[in-house]
């Protein structure tokens, strides 16, 4: 089989691609045949060694790392006691270390049936960063009718389902992008207005005035350190930051007084596991996913497919921002 693995953090280049023995699934295991593994910013915050210096994230960061953890594909061997599998059907999977494989093991139980109108690709790309989404609107800031929000990254593979998400439930966004190009891709997942963060110089001033001067209830930020004052001042009073990632470095430590200065906002750091409780994978919410998808209300987009041994290249891709939607490796 082939797999990516990296025996150092660092760049993109430390990405190798190597030769392994295929294994065999153990009890209650699958072996599954790769279609698509998705590339995601916790794979590249891994690669970098971000995550290990934090005590939460140290497990999942140990060398010599195979990164990847989300993907889909073709049922190709069973292990014993599986039961409720068979060879050739179509799943996604989330949680599966080492995704960025040819084939990949992963608990049966773990695995979700993609059905046959559904493409595996968008199905690669859905299961965990659906959910984000859905609990950044629905919890962590409950959006109602006619709510502001403004959400960083709004052309990213979160970002345009987290506008679609926030759409389903009557608020209205302002999508920041990095580049002219990714304004359109904001546009077409349901951002009302659309902030070109590298050709507007003030963000809060333009939310003000986009908003009539009352700023945002709220804002949804991955990017982290940079964005941060921004955000806050682009808050209304009593308005919501929820902070989900850290693309630009952790948000050093600040005085809560500024909080108060800026009209008592609230800041929250949101992680997904807090936010759920259920068995996983949640193949109700999924279900429902691909209903919307089918109904046209809800949509993965895909940027690009890189070949398996491109891994480097997806991921400077990502990066440097030079993408809009999810990006692929295809084995």
């Amino acid at each position: 089989m082939k797999i990516i693995r990296q025996h150092a953090y660092g760049g993109p280049e430390v990405l190798e691609l190597e030769d392994l023995e295929l294994p065999e699934p153990g009890p209650g295991e699958v072996l599954l045949r790769t279609h698509a593994a998705a590339v995601t910013f916790f794979d590249i915050l891994n690669r970098r060694g971000d995550l290990a210096k934090r005590d939460y994230y140290r497990a999942d960061a140990a060398l010599p790392l195979e990164p990847g953890y989300q993907g889909s594909g073709y049922v190709e061997a069973l292990g014993p006691d599986v039961t409720g599998v068979r060879v050739g059907d179509r799943v996604a999977w989330a949680l599966a270390a080492g995704s960025y494989a040819s084939h990949v093991i992963a608990p049966a139980a773990q695995l979700i049936p993609v059905p046959d109108d559904i493409d595996l690709g968008e199905a690669a790309g859905l299961p965990v960063q659906g959910l984000l989404a859905y609990k950044l609107t629905h919890e962590a800031y409950p959006l109602a009718e006619g709510d502001w929000a403004l959400v960083q990254s709004a052309a990213g593979g979160v970002g345009t389902l987290i506008t679609q998400f926030a759409r389903m439930r009557g608020a209205r966004v302002i999508g920041v992008v990095s580049a002219e190009e990714k304004a359109v891709v904001a546009k077409e997942a349901g951002a009302e207005a659309v902030i070109v963060s590298g050709t507007t110089a003030d963000q809060a001033a333009e939310v003000k005035r986009i908003t009539g001067g009352e700023g945002v209830r709220v804002v949804y930020d991955a990017v982290g350190k940079d964005t941060f004052e921004a955000n806050l001042d682009s808050l209304a009073p009593r308005g919501y930051l929820v902070n989900f990632g850290q693309a630009s470095g952790f948000v050093p430590p600040m005085d809560l007084m500024t909080l108060n200065d800026k009209g008592s906002l609230y800041v929250t750091r949101f992680c997904l596991p807090h936010f759920f409780d259920e068995s996983w994978p949640p193949l109700d919410f999924l279900e429902r996913c691909f209903q919307w998808m089918r109904e046209g209300k809800l949509a993965v987009r895909i940027d690009s497919r890189f070949p398996l041994g491109q891994a480097a290249e997806a991921h400077a891709a990502v990066e440097e921002r030079r993408t809009s939607g999810r990006v692929l490796l295809i084995p």
